[in-house]
């Protein structure tokens, strides 16, 4: 059967380089339904409140904040260690169309835990509407991607395996979530270590949260203690935030 033969974009060169750094990472996958109906309460009676994959960022970090193993990292160089980061930096899977073509791009948060829900829903906005060349993360990565092949190999292989560069380049936990496009139980594929999806809210006021990670970092166990402690921390921080930035105003009923 004749085709057509297409050349690979740079935005699905991205996507082959992101997946050749993700092969061999040995991923694990635990997932739970969340109950957060003092978030949806919260939520419902704010004036602007954040998009989810923002809460989600802030609330992974909370955690973090707690939890050293949700910032360290798996390196091989200069031999195999664990290096564990100051602070968690967030990657978010950014969705959008860009010179007619669908493609994904990765948004870089550093320090989520200590910014306002709006500073990084502003941040995750920015990364859907912004030309690529306003946005510094989007501008690092497309320059790699531009390079030859040896060299963006070379380029992802220094990124992904010395500690201090994984921070600046591929960051302590990402996110991604096709919830905007009629949900669906996502399992991403990511070079590591931690990486976040959620669904759409169910009507018995749940919402389901599946967090894969590189085994060789840590188990089971403490995963399933931090989907708990993420459920409680999006329900009590995360709400209270929400609560604290402004309600709608209420419109007096005529007697």
């Amino acid at each position: 059967m004749r085709g057509t033969p297409k050349t690979i974009s740079l935005r699905r060169r991205l996507i082959c380089d992101l997946m050749h750094a993700s092969m061999g990472v040995p991923f694990v996958s635990l997932a739970r339904s969340l109950h957060i109906r003092p978030l949806l309460e919260a939520r419902a009676d704010a004036t602007a409140p954040a998009g989810w994959a923002a809460m989600f960022v802030k609330a992974f970090a909370l955690v973090a904040k707690d939890e050293p193993i949700l910032r360290t990292v798996y390196t091989k160089w200069p031999w195999p260690a664990l290096y564990e980061l100051p602070k968690s930096v967030a990657t978010v899977a950014i969705a959008r169309v860009d010179d007619g073509e669908e493609c994904v791009l990765p948004q870089r948060i550093a320090g989520p835990e200590d910014l306002p829900l709006a500073a990084i829903d502003a941040e995750i906005r920015r990364g859907k509407t912004a030309p690529i060349e306003d946005v510094p993360m989007f501008r690092k990565i497309m320059r790699a991607t531009r390079l030859p092949l040896p060299l963006r190999r070379l380029s992802w292989a220094v990124g992904l395996n010395f500690g201090r560069q994984r921070g600046n380049w591929f960051g302590s936990f990402g996110v991604s979530s096709v919830a905007a496009y009629g949900g669906g139980e996502l399992h991403p594929i990511t070079p590591g270590p931690f990486v976040v999806s959620y669904g759409l809210v169910e009507p018995d006021q749940t919402i389901h949260v599946v967090i894969r990670w590189d085994h060789r970092v840590t188990d089971a166990a403490p995963i399933a203690r931090v989907l708990t402690r993420l459920e409680q921390v999006l329900n009590t921080e995360i709400a209270a935030e929400l609560r604290a930035a402004g309600s709608k105003p209420v419109r007096a009923v005529r007697a």
